[in-house]
């Protein structure tokens, strides 16, 4: 078969905050010449590291190796938020509830297993403290309408039999020094995370087993050959038996699902590192994370010395970029929109600067299914993660992992079930589409 090109590379539009607030890394090679492996994987975030440990879980004999466009932890690892759900995280409900209460419990028996999975790397690779807790989070309610949209998310709980608690104004207050906030609901499940020293770890315990890693290494194309596949970079190429593409929404860059896949542009600060007036004027916990009742509404976490310190994450302004990139100008007016919001929040720290803001990608599905499968014999797919990057881009990894090794799991079963990524309409009704609807929902979820 001739070389197929990759249509598109990562673009990111300002730093990653949560690799920027770590110790600088040591840089590592780049692919040059030929090289060979038994299975290559394309990215190394979630899904891809996930992949080469589940890989050397199965067989620690496999020669294994990751190429990624950039550096590890500033692409998209290094870009959310640092939640790893358990419980139904529908993006597209009103209140995140999910597709009925049958699938709705098997996703959260899968998610659990994809932080177990999380928690055992912290254990094995020795990670500092602050990279992973097992916190919990709040839906945070601005409004009537937020509290609402708690009131029913918690009656679907109930039906499923989560835990869960109710939080008041007074209660919101004590977590998070806010005053802003009508109420609340807790759920216990949720690992909050570091996610750059979390990616940064693993890649460092998979490359003491073996594994190598290329950086700023995109792959410009592709072939099947009789003996695998060939990947090929600037300056090299990388020969394998199978591949596990594992880029999220780049899957479409390398011809697949093409016309099936939403890339929504995210957008988020960072403040500076708090003093110790601003944190005596501001109380609370020192460390929580927050999302929205409204899944349009703003996330915010704060984070203490043990993740990178004192500091503030608020994230919102979604749009929809078929690009997959975003440009300086799309960013600095999203970033004034969150700094209304946070100076709402938070108006003792008016005074306190972003000292970060960034955007990142999220890849969507109309029908909110993923696409972790055989695409071709010897390639497969860790991707479309429907905006839960850190807990489905782990399970899809671990499970394109396990497909490439022969084995089924509950994992396997599952996203190999799922129905093809829904069609989109044409370019460029898409575009004004879907900004038209994220318009009317952020509107609507304006007080969130």
């Amino acid at each position: 078969m001739s070389l197929r090109k990759v249509s598109r590379l990562p673009v990111h539009t300002g730093p990653a905050g949560w690799n920027a607030i770590l110790p600088p890394a040591v840089a590592r090679a780049t692919l040059t010449g030929e090289q060979t492996c038994d299975i290559a994987i394309v990215g190394a975030g979630f899904a891809g590291l996930s992949a080469a440990r589940r890989l050397l879980q199965l067989d620690p004999s496999l020669a294994v190796a990751v190429v990624d466009a950039g550096r590890v932890a500033a692409g998209s690892a290094g870009r959310n938020s640092g939640f790893m759900i358990d419980l139904p995280h529908e993006l597209t409900s009103a209140d995140y509830a999910g597709a009925g209460a049958t699938q709705d419990r098997t996703l959260t028996r899968l998610n659990r297993h994809a932080i177990d999975f999380a928690e055992m790397v912290c254990a094995d690779y020795d990670l500092s403290a602050g990279t992973f807790q097992r916190s919990g989070k709040i839906n945070g309610a601005g409004s009537q309408v937020g509290e609402a949209a708690n009131r029913s998310y918690a009656a679907h709980l109930t039906a499923l039999g989560e835990p869960h608690e109710m939080l008041d104004a007074q209660a919101m207050r004590q977590v998070t020094g806010s005053g802003y906030y009508r109420g609340g609901l807790h759920t216990p499940g949720t690992a909050m995370i570091q996610p750059a020293a979390y990616i940064r770890g693993l890649a460092s315990g998979l490359e003491a087993q073996g594994t190598r890693i290329f950086e700023a290494s995109p792959v410009t194309g592709f072939e099947s050959t009789r003996a695998g596949w060939v990947l090929a970079t600037a300056q090299g190429r990388l020969r394998a038996a199978k591949v596990i593409l594992a880029n999220n929404g780049h899957l479409e860059s390398f011809g697949f699902k093409s016309g099936r896949l939403m890339h929504i542009m995210l957008n988020a600060c960072m403040t500076e590192i708090l003093g110790a007036d601003d944190l005596r004027m501001l109380g609370g916990q020192d460390t929580w994370g927050l999302t929205p009742s409204d899944p349009m509404g703003c996330t915010v976490r704060r984070i203490s010395s043990a993740q990178g310190g004192n500091r503030i994450v608020i994230r919102q302004g979604g749009y929809y970029r078929p690009k997959m990139q975003t440009s300086a100008t799309d960013l600095a007016r999203v970033t004034a929109r969150m700094r209304a919001k946070f100076d709402a929040r938070f108006p003792a720290l008016r005074h306190l600067a972003f000292e970060y803001a960034w955007s990142g990608h999220l890849c969507l599905s109309k029908n909110a299914v993923s696409v972790m499968r055989e695409l071709e014999p010897g390639l497969y797919s860790a991707c479309v993660q429907n905006g839960l990057g850190t807990t489905r881009g782990t399970l899809t990894g671990i499970g394109a992992a396990e497909l490439a090794m022969g084995q089924t799991s509950d994992i396997t079963r599952f996203f190999t079930a799922q129905a093809e990524p829904s069609r989109l309409p044409p370019h460029p009704f898409d575009t004004i589409g879907a900004n038209a609807y994220l318009r009317v929902k952020e509107w609507q979820a304006r007080a969130e």
